[in-house]
């Protein structure tokens, strides 16, 4: 008979575990029905659930809104260094796990609290502040129409692959300053690298040695991106840091853009609230990107904190080294702060798509800038979208962080494109800052954004 070494008893998690009543987030359930196990989490253990990741490793997953909130603001109590979880200190851990790159610590902001967090996180702030965000826009409309010429003349399009997951590395490389022929590599490389393929390891090679090049190239010519604005910057990062940190953005906004896009495109062509909103004229693009933030965010489950010491969490006895998950969607979907989930929630953005606190997602009104008006751009482009599928045959690849749309096949009438542009491969510069332009009024944006929405559905 085999037998298996009891783990430490001062563990809750560990004893649940040998008891074998566990959720496996990994596992089919999850995969296929995130929210459904959320809520049998939720009503089992409350706020903050034991479960299990990566085969048997215990984790606890937080489920309220206040709880996360409370977890992302605290680094003295939930740290984010990786270096603090007991089961990679005690051996619990396959060196081969698949949570790897989230556990291994590297001297970026995302893995450090404290003054070492907020000078890297200074860096990447301040320098992404640089960008103008009408200048970004316009180069979004580019590359978006450069997607849509593409499709235009046939009819069909499955949305997924020809534009949510093209448009964000097309836009990002060139935010970042990667050479202008590395464009469309890298969207398949990171693409790969997020699936977990069989050349995963290859892809993750190529980007980092295409980052390698770009940060010895921009130290010798500066230029206007973002790779030059770490280098200059006052914080004085080292190279390494440097290419760190232009490997977490390009990376996590590529993913968390794609997904928003996608999600918002899907929500547009299947979700009634949505038709009904339209025809009282009471939402506009910005808005449904709101919705489907609180809805359907991009990233599920953020790994992770970590306890410094022995605490409470929604009456759970957190013991210090335990691993913690931001259970974003779960949050989002509180019934403390959201009784009824069929209610609209425009113009609030307490969700928590991009979490909160020190570590808060640097980027996202970069990409909602992206998603915004590359949506704009394809709706306007192709008004009469229709869903080619039944909704339920649409499907989903699963991970423990999030849930990426396969395909979005779509009918449309077909268009001629009336003047050649050139590819997304071929190359551009960054916008220029434009000059100051006065405000444009509220009311008018709009009525301007909610013109498009208009015609895809017909409403004059």
């Amino acid at each position: 008979m085999t037998t298996h070494p009891t783990p430490p008893p001062e563990c809750p998690a560990h004893a649940a575990r040998a008891q074998g009543g566990l959720y496996r987030l990994h596992g089919p359930e999850a995969q296929a029905d995130p929210l459904g196990l959320y809520e049998k989490l939720r009503a089992e253990y409350g706020a903050v659930a034991p479960v299990l990741v990566s085969g048997d490793l215990p984790a606890w997953l937080v489920l309220g809104h206040r709880e996360n909130l409370d977890v992302a603001r605290t680094p003295s109590r939930f740290a984010r260094d990786p270096r603090g979880w007991r089961d990679m200190r005690e051996g619990r851990v396959p060196a081969d796990t698949p949570l790897g790159p989230m556990v291994s610590w590297v001297p970026v902001c995302n893995f450090t609290d404290g003054p070492v967090q907020e000078r890297l996180r200074g860096a990447v702030v301040e320098s992404l502040e640089r960008f103008d965000k009408r200048g970004i826009r316009r180069y979004v409309t580019r590359f978006a129409n450069q997607l849509v010429d593409r499709i235009a003349g046939d009819g069909y399009a499955d949305l997924v692959s020809a534009f949510s997951d093209q448009l964000p590395m097309l836009v990002m490389t060139q935010l970042v300053g990667a050479p202008d022929e590395h464009g469309p590599r890298l969207v398949n490389a990171a693409r790969d690298m997020l699936q977990g393929t069989e050349t995963a390891l290859q892809s993750d090679r190529y980007v980092t040695q295409t980052l390698e090049q770009l940060v010895v190239e921009r130290k010798a010519k500066p230029a206007h991106d973002l790779a030059s604005w770490l280098i200059e910057h006052p914080a004085a990062l080292t190279d390494t840091e440097v290419l760190m940190h232009l490997r977490v953005v390009l990376i996590a906004a590529y993913e968390t853009t794609a997904n928003l896009i996608a999600n918002t495109l899907r929500t547009v062509l299947t979700d009634p609230r949505f038709r009904a909103s339209l025809s009282g004229g009471q939402m506009t693009l910005p808005d449904a990107l709101e919705q489907v933030l609180w809805d359907d965010p991009p990233i599920n489950t953020v790994i992770g904190r970590w306890a410094t010491g022995d605490t409470e969490l929604a009456g759970q006895q957190i013991k210090a080294g335990d691993m913690l998950l931001l259970g974003l969607a779960a949050g989002n979907a509180d019934p403390q702060i959201r009784p009824d989930r069929s209610v609209s929630v425009f113009g609030n953005r307490s969700h928590l798509a991009f979490s909160s606190g020190a570590h808060e997602c640097p980027g996202q009104d970069i990409g909602r800038a992206i998603a915004d008006t590359g949506i704009e751009v394809l709706l306007d482009r192709l008004p009469d979208l229709q869903l080619a599928v039944g909704a339920s045959e649409l499907q989903w690849r699963g991970t423990l962080m999030s849930r990426h749309l396969l395909s979005l096949p779509v009918r449309f009438t077909p268009r001629s494109v009336s003047s050649a542009q050139p590819g997304p491969e071929q190359a551009y510069e960054v916008p220029p800052v434009p000059p100051q332009q006065p405000a444009v009024p509220a009311a008018a944006r709009s009525r301007r954004r909610a013109g498009w929405w208009r015609r895809l559905f017909g409403l004059r």
